[in-house]
């Protein structure tokens, strides 16, 4: 029996599930995460330069390059051990340290991060972090660690993992530019459960600086749609009373909604983008399966809190913005109808104008046919009198009494044949 052949990408599809493991760190350890991004067009920026930035890297410490075309990364440097993968508009780095254990959270780890290195990063950083894991003290000494590392008031912390461990952050940038996260591990949570909740915390921290961004764009953009929906509503106003001028309210209406488009068609991605983050967000936190940590909010709570409104304004801003570009486009369409029934009322008088001019000119032409007739007639019975009057005179009749005879067959047959000539025209 002869084989099937595979599709091209049958393996491409099936290796792609698996090509994104998660790391392994054991506790005591800590992650230094760095998420970089181009500032502007990230989707479309040089992805040679972000591959050629971790060859760099990995030069340094002598470690095996990926394909060129690799889009995930995971090995051995020295005594700790990165991991890098490429996204759609960014590309994130992280190393992972064992064996670092003390009271103090350890704010050197970005260290191993090489100065010039990072000066030579294709792209700005749109998010770092510090992340520690440890054995789960008692909840005394959690609770102790956590107030001496982080803020309290925006403090979230929660059990996960149906008790695996313990995780908290503040969700603050530190005096040394990054973000903080703890992981308390119980003692049979193993290192491979350990990275997943490491990946994760990275993750919700990476997708919620992302959606971020789109609360930025708005933000800028908020003044530009309120000026362009008062100048919309002015010109909407306009045209309920307006007699005249139509075609400067309709030039009005159509740049209005031509700016709206473009403004729709610059945002429309960072839009999308930002639902896309804000949905990630909330399924990495919903796997962590929390509770409550001595009455402390939860991730939840506080994306709930503090994340979701800006991304509700986003979302408000886009469904703005649909809106004014389709109140746009019915006034603009309402106007070329008012436009449309005020040039048919136009065109209509003027095709009454020309009946009756053509009325006139019928009449004229007639009134001409007539004396053009009577003229032809004087000269044609002139012209027969000469030609006859030899006969008549021979006859006993007169000059006057055979122009008598000849005006009425001569003005029927000149009426005649002027007739039939207009009827061959016609």
């Amino acid at each position: 029996m002869p084989l099937l052949q595979d599709h091209p990408l049958r393996y491409a599809m099936a290796n792609e599930l698996h090509a994104r493991p998660f790391p392994v760190l054991d506790a005591p350890g800590q992650a230094a995460y760095l998420a970089i991004k181009q500032p502007t067009d990230a989707a479309a920026r040089d992805r040679e330069a972000d591959h050629a930035h971790l060859i760099d890297l990995l030069d340094r410490f002598g470690a095996k390059h990926p394909a060129a075309s690799a889009t995930h990364y995971f090995g051995e440097l020295g005594r700790f051990k990165l991991k890098w993968e490429a996204h759609t508009e960014f590309v994130t780095y992280t190393l992972f340290v064992e064996g670092e254990e003390g009271e103090k959270f350890a704010e050197d780890a970005f260290d191993l991060y090489p100065r010039d290195w990072l000066d030579r990063a294709p792209g700005v950083c749109i998010s770092s972090a510090l992340i520690r894991a440890d054995r789960a003290a008692t909840e005394g000494e959690i609770l102790d660690r956590m107030n001496a590392w982080f803020v309290g008031e925006s403090l979230a912390a929660s059990r996960i993992l149906d008790g695996a461990a313990v995780v908290a952050g503040d969700f603050r940038i530190d005096s040394a530019g990054h973000m903080r996260f703890a992981i308390f591990a119980a003692p049979d949570t193993g290192g491979q459960r350990i990275g997943r909740i490491v990946q994760r915390i990275c993750e919700i921290e990476t997708y919620k600086a992302m959606s971020m961004l789109g609360f930025a764009r708005v933000r800028d953009l908020s003044s530009e749609l309120g000026r362009i929906d008062r100048a919309l509503e002015a010109l909407i106003e306009e045209m309920a009373g307006q007699a005249a001028g139509l075609d400067e309210t309709l030039t009005g209406l159509l740049r209005i909604a031509s700016e709206l488009e473009r403004l729709t068609a610059k945002n429309s991605f960072r839009f999308s983008a930002t639902a896309a983050y804000k949905a990630l967000v909330t399924e990495r936190i919903a796997v962590l399966r929390e509770e409550r940590f001595h009455g402390r909010q939860t991730f939840a709570e506080f994306m709930a809190r503090r994340f979701d409104p800006a991304m509700r304004t986003v979302r408000s801003t886009e469904t703005r913005m649909q809106t004014m570009t389709a109140r746009a486009n019915r006034a603009g369409e309402l106007l070329r109808t008012r436009v449309d029934v005020d040039r048919s009322a136009q065109n209509q008088a003027l095709l009454e104008s020309m009946d009756r001019r053509a009325d006139l000119q019928l009449r004229l032409q007639k009134t001409v046919e007539g004396l053009s007739v009577v003229a032809i007639s004087y000269y044609a019975v002139n012209l027969v009198s000469y030609v006859t009057y030899p006969l008549a005179k021979s006859a006993g009749m007169s000059k006057e009494m055979l122009t008598a005879a000849l005006v009425l067959p001569v003005v029927a047959g000149v009426w005649w044949a002027v007739h039939r000539i207009r009827r061959s025209m016609e």
